[in-house]
């Protein structure tokens, strides 16, 4: 029966084997050419492609020297390089062999209550950190756990943590990433060495895309690279996304302000004009038919919210009276679509006290 059972078997394998090897050996050529995000194809790969974060790189270099490395926490905006630089950090410790071994990375798409902190990632502390790298180079005796968007882990989760990090302290490093320090029980912060990532700097932003753009073989003018810089706010990964998806509607042609506009999302600074236009013409009717036209059009209302914002603020044509009372509203238009408020009706509300503010006094 044994032998029966092996028989078809063994001969059913061997044509799906050389089917499989001639599906490789002709697909070989697809997969050099198989199409990478831009964000993951220029992750840094070590430490010193990280771009802008100077302490960070500094402090990570000398522990990578002694190879030895605290608990570490950092927090800042999203796009400044958290989870490369500590990905980069690992890859430079252990090598490609270990990395896998080593690294255990929880994201917040994973379940992160305190069954799987007291479970899965108390395993893997538990685990002795054994092996060498394959190159020669002195691998450190610990392993890291990296916990990404750790902001969004619960209170219990995190309480249940801090007794792991301390009890397997010699053969396991903690390195949180969160966005927001605040939301860190305090407890866990006193045990790593925190570390803010800055949003990255205009030039800095400009330099990698104009790299990325060069590479990729990507027309495009400095001035449109000077405007997805002010689009992505200091968000990297933004802008190269931004950055490829602009190339692949092109196809090949010069990138520009416009197609970077539309990609974006942005509302165009012609439509915020006009609808400050209408405000100030004192009709309803025609602030109304603007505020359908543009909900029509499919713009967002909060990303309105966050133009205006800078437009009022930065325009001479308005008293600081008037200003303090649009910011204001601007404020609670903003809390109330977080809430899941109706955009046009907060749309026109918005609308008609800057026709208020801005018709009262002439």
């Amino acid at each position: 029966m044994q032998a029966f059972l092996k028989g078809p078997a063994s001969i059913s394998t061997k044509p799906v084997a050389a089917k499989e090897k001639s599906a490789a050996g002709s697909s070989g050529e697809g997969k050099r050419t198989k199409p990478i995000p831009w964000v993951e194809k220029y992750r840094p790969k070590n430490v010193d492609e990280v771009a802008f974060q100077d302490e960070v790189v500094a402090v990570l270099k000398k522990s990578l020297e002694g190879a030895d490395l605290p608990n570490l926490l950092f927090y800042g905006p999203p796009g400044t390089g958290k989870t490369s630089t500590i990905l980069a950090a690992a890859r430079e410790l252990f090598g490609p062999d270990l990395f896998r071994q080593r690294v255990l990375e929880l994201n917040a798409s994973d379940e992160r209550g305190i069954q799987v902190i007291r479970e899965k990632v108390k395993a893997f502390a538990q685990l002795t950190a054994a092996g060498s790298r394959s190159d020669g180079k002195m691998c450190p005796p610990f392993k890291i756990v990296i916990l990404d968007e750790a902001d969004s882990m619960t209170s219990a989760a995190q309480a249940a943590l801090r007794r792991t990090m301390e009890k397997e302290s010699k053969t396991t490093r903690f390195c949180l990433i969160c966005n927001y320090i605040s939301r860190i029980i305090e407890p866990l912060t006193s045990r790593c060495s925190k570390f803010r990532f800055k949003p990255l700097s205009d030039s800095i932003q400009q330099q990698r895309l104009l790299d990325v753009a060069e590479r990729e073989h990507v027309k495009i003018s400095n001035e449109a690279v000077s405007y997805l810089v002010k689009v992505s706010e200091g968000d990297l990964r933004k802008a190269i996304t931004f950055l490829q998806s602009a190339t692949r509607l092109m196809g090949g042609k010069e990138i520009t302000e416009k197609i970077i506009t539309e990609i974006a999302g942005v509302i165009p600074k012609e439509t915020i004009d006009e609808l400050l236009l209408g405000c100030q013409s004192g009709s309803f009717e025609k602030l109304e038919a603007l505020a359908k036209n543009l909900i029509n059009e499919g713009f967002a209302v909060a990303q309105l919210v966050n133009q205006l914002h800078d437009t009022v603020v930065e325009s001479e044509d308005y008293s600081d009276k008037q200003k303090s009372a649009i910011v204001e509203k601007l404020a609670e238009v903003d809390k109330c679509l977080a809430d899941g408020a109706d955009e046009f009706l907060q749309l026109m509300s918005l609308c008609a006290l800057v026709m208020q503010q801005l018709t009262q006094n002439t």
